[in-house]
């Protein structure tokens, strides 16, 4: 089938809840992708912060094949091999003590907000639920979570919403402090801001928020789902910034293209949940977690994480050279090879040309150029980029 013919039947078929491009990706290798009718692009979106390794990783397409080829799906009521490995590998190389596996970062945090509230009844008292969040974040579509998300525009049209969540602004600590209440029991943060901006803490206001959720016995919840997992130069984001939440939220990068998210917590926390408290039919299942335990085992020692802070950083410097070049770019900003590129004007008339020369990016917020590309690229792989990136910049400029 033709890029048309798929567009025309899934037009059809499919329920209409993205603004999609005129093209199917049909095929990926590496940074590079094809679509339906052939043509080749350097992908800097990523699959949305999930393709880290690139496409078509041979180490997670081999533990995938192996695991299929043995067993796809069991009960959790069974202890699964694989599961327990990468709970192992990812406590290891962070604060937390225990792991829990669902499908998607929604669910991640959907737990997060669950394990936050069964403890804060049993630990703190039984009317403290609420959860403060940031203004700019995004934690997910679910009611509980699209509701902690600070954008009106995702929850528009699902009123009522859940109650039992505040949001102050990211990156001002006396705004969170005076938003506690007597019924608080967590604050939930990205320690970059993804959807709402690439926006980084400031250095200082996550240990901050850290002291003040210890004065007043409130756990820390790190949403890392986009953040997470190398794509800063680190395994996780919160460590450049040399605090540790109570809570971790984790999917994208995690299985290496295929669908697994983590609800990771320290000891004390994690044992909140007792059996029945919460549950996933297809969390961590075994084909799930051999991909996931490749995809990390890879990230962790083939040098991917230390790539993507040297590459990230030529990257960075590479954008800044184009606020002299250009009038309406306003600000570089970001960590490791998650970049933003905030413009004066609208950013969708710059995809869509960079699109029609072969690269793949996004635009987030309406006017912030996003780069989430593999963390496998190199800086030939970012000469490329830019050199089609600075031309569509050009032609918006002079049009």
């Amino acid at each position: 089938m033709k890029n048309q013919e798929i567009i025309n039947m899934g037009q059809q078929y499919v329920m209409n809840t993205y603004g999609r491009l005129p093209m199917a990706l049909v095929k990926g290798e590496g940074p590079w992708v094809w679509d339906a009718d052939g043509r080749k692009y350097l992908d800097f979106v990523g699959g949305l912060a999930v393709n880290s390794l690139g496409h078509a990783h041979p180490k997670v397409a081999e533990a995938i094949c192996r695991q299929a080829a043995t067993l796809l799906h069991c009960s959790n009521i069974y202890w699964i091999e694989p599961q327990v490995k990468l709970a192992k590998l990812l406590v290891e190389n962070s604060c937390a003590g225990k792991a829990f596996f669902c499908n998607s970062g929604a669910e991640a945090n959907e737990g997060a907000i669950k394990l936050a509230r069964k403890y804060a009844k049993k630990n703190l008292g039984p009317n403290q639920y609420e959860v403060i969040s940031a203004t700019n974040s995004f934690h997910g579509r679910t009611l509980a979570t699209v509701t902690a998300t600070g954008q009106t525009k995702y929850q528009k049209g699902f009123e009522p919403l859940p109650p039992g969540f505040r949001h102050v602004p990211f990156n001002d600590l006396a705004a969170l402090e005076e938003s506690i209440g007597p019924q608080t029991c967590a604050v939930m943060l990205e320690p970059v801001q993804g959807e709402g901006g690439v926006i980084p803490a400031d250095p200082g206001y996550l240990a901050g928020v850290a002291q003040l959720c210890r004065d007043k016995g409130l756990l820390l919840i790190f949403d890392e789902v986009q953040c997470g997992l190398g794509r800063t130069g680190k395994f996780l984001a919160h460590q450049h910034y040399g605090v540790e939440p109570d809570i971790i939220t984790l999917a994208k990068a995690l299985g290496g293209g295929f669908p697994i998210g983590a609800l990771l917590a320290k000891e004390e926390v994690a044992g909140a949940f007792q059996p029945g408290d919460h549950a996933s039919t297809f969390g961590g299942n075994p084909l799930a977690t051999a991909a996931a335990l490749a995809a990390m085992e890879a990230l962790l020692q083939d040098g991917v994480q230390e790539n993507a802070a040297k590459v990230g950083q030529y990257f960075k410097e590479k954008l800044s050279g184009l606020t002299a070049k250009h009038s309406f770019v306003r600000e570089v900003r970001g960590l490791g090879l998650m970049l933003g590129l905030e413009l004066s004007i609208e950013g969708k008339d710059i995809v869509a040309k960079c699109l029609e020369q072969g690269l793949l990016i996004n635009c987030t917020n309406g006017n912030v150029l996003r780069f989430l590309p593999p963390l496998i690229i190199t800086e030939e792989d970012v000469d490329h980029a830019l050199a089609i990136l600075s031309g569509a910049m050009d032609e918006v400029q002079s049009a």
